[in-house]
């Protein structure tokens, strides 16, 4: 799990993210991106909706595999605004190293890392 530094708290910072963000889509989810130069920070929220998974705990189970990800990135991480959009549920059963190359995949498309070594 991500620390509360780097979570999102209220709904006015989703939405500038939702309003002036740039998005990058891959097959399974989509990154929406913005940088924030006010915080020393990156910041991470997952959305995985309903349609995903009828399951709470199907879906959180993603959400948490999601931030694990991410937790393992940080250090490469500059501060960032991003929201990540789920929109199919395979993300569930991928292994974690398979999930983590797809997230830095998705970070370095965007352009917000640069190719993270192992």
């Amino acid at each position: 799990m991500i620390s509360r530094l780097n979570r999102f708290h209220g709904h006015g910072s989703l939405r500038y993210v939702y309003q002036h963000g740039h998005v990058v889509r891959g097959p399974l989810c989509s990154l929406k991106y913005v940088q924030n130069d006010k915080r020393k920070n990156y910041r991470l929220a997952v959305v995985v909706s309903k349609k995903v998974h009828k399951s709470a705990v199907r879906r959180n189970r993603i959400r948490r595999r999601l931030y694990e990800a991410f937790r393992l990135q940080a250090a490469a991480i500059p501060p960032y605004d991003m929201v990540l959009t789920v929109f199919h549920e395979q993300i569930a059963d991928i292994p974690s190293e398979e999930l983590t190359l797809m997230v830095r995949a998705q970070l370095k498309q965007a352009g917000i890392t640069k190719l993270i070594k192992k």
